[in-house]
């Protein structure tokens, strides 16, 4: 198989979706590999090197109309749409349901669209997913902490406090992947955490590897305002596989929180857990609505792509192996996980989720493996 691998054109996007290591396993078991000019430079990783890996290194417009499988990192963005070719497997970041235009452009495309963020293990682990997360939830609390600085807009407020004067408080909405990691950091910064979730079995599973100043709180309405009336910085960590992220935080809530809150939204790929949020870039991340400060990014990752893209292949390349070497049906019929990650084929929806999200007609997956 052909296996294109194209420069992120997402702003300020640093990762790549394959390192030199995989570019030569996967050369080894007889495929090529295209490697645009440039692609690995943000993630430490030079032209010579996927050279000596025995990949090729091409042009954009070359490897998006001879490769057969696409391997990106983020989703197509609109100047990429036209490159896209029927039959064409697309293995990447999409969370379509987070954009109608963004499904719209690959149900017309008639590609095959296999999803990170969807492929799903027995165990309801998403294993494409969880790297980034685990990435998101710790800097989520480094940016926030940032932009709780005056200077950023913030209420002035030092994390960890210092001895005689209390921490910050650190409101975790969601207790998955991001929360964890976003309290670790946190707690281990000094500051007062409160993770709010709705699962009794994930707030009992989290009192037993959690530190002392992270408080537990079922979440709902009443618990949610009162939280966030004292949160010096809220964190959306909210996940709805596949599908729009709830709008937890309302704008009338926001006359609720002190000048300078800052809301971090690393939920914003699936549209945010606040109805003020919009999605923002590393080169204008914040914005400000009623005095809270919000934080929008939605490829927080990509502005630490050295550790990011390791983290981020290191979970991918046995699924894009597997895509090589059997061909897309025969791997996602060989694969429950994979097969979850289908979420396009031949004009077709195939994650329901995604269908819901803008009143599609739902297919069943398997019915387009022969």
């Amino acid at each position: 198989m052909k296996i294109g691998i194209p420069k992120e054109l997402k702003t300020n996007e640093n990762r790549i979706s394959l390192t030199p290591g995989g570019a030569e396993a996967l050369v080894a078991n007889g495929h090529s590999v295209l490697i645009e000019t440039g692609a690995g430079t943000g993630s430490g990783f030079s032209d010579e090197q996927y050279l000596l890996a025995g990949a090729q290194i091409e042009s954009a417009a070359t490897i998006w109309a001879t490769a057969d499988m696409i391997v990106k990192v983020k989703e197509p963005i609109e100047a990429e749409w036209p490159y896209i070719k029927p039959g064409q497997i697309i293995f990447t970041y999409f969370h379509f349901a987070a954009s109608e235009p963004l499904t719209q452009a690959h149900i017309a495309s008639n590609a095959i669209c296999i999803a990170y963020e969807t492929v799903e293990l027995p165990s309801r682990e998403l294993p494409l997913l969880t790297p980034m997360s685990e990435v998101a939830g710790r800097m989520a609390v480094q940016e926030g902490a940032k932009y709780l600085e005056k200077l950023q807009g913030g209420r002035g407020v030092l994390l960890g406090g210092v001895p005689g004067v209390p921490p910050a408080k650190v409101l975790i909405l969601g207790g998955g992947v991001v929360g964890m990691n976003a309290a670790k950091m946190a707690a281990g910064l000094g500051a007062t955490v409160i993770i709010l979730d709705t699962s009794l079995e994930k707030l009992r599973q989290l009192s037993h590897t959690m530190p002392a100043n992270v408080q537990l709180v079922f979440s709902n309405r009443h618990n949610l305002l009162e939280q966030i009336t004292s949160a010096d910085l809220i964190i959306g960590a909210v996940l709805i596989p596949g599908g729009v992220t709830p709008k937890l935080l309302r704008r009338e809530d926001l006359k609720l929180m002190r000048k300078g809150t800052v809301i971090v939204d690393t939920s914003i790929d699936q549209g945010g857990c606040s109805e003020t949020i919009h999605s923002t870039t590393h080169e204008n991340p914040t914005f400000i609505v009623d005095g809270v400060v919000h934080y929008g990014v939605t490829n927080m990752p990509g502005s630490v792509p050295v550790t990011s893209t390791l983290a981020l292949t290191n979970a991918t390349f046995p699924f894009v192996l597997q895509l090589a070497d059997k061909g897309w049906q025969r791997a996602l019929k060989e694969s429950p996980a994979l097969l979850k990650g289908l979420n396009i084929v031949d004009g077709k929806v195939t994650y329901k989720k995604v269908a819901e999200a803008f009143n599609l007609e739902y297919h069943l997956p398997y019915t387009f493996l022969n």
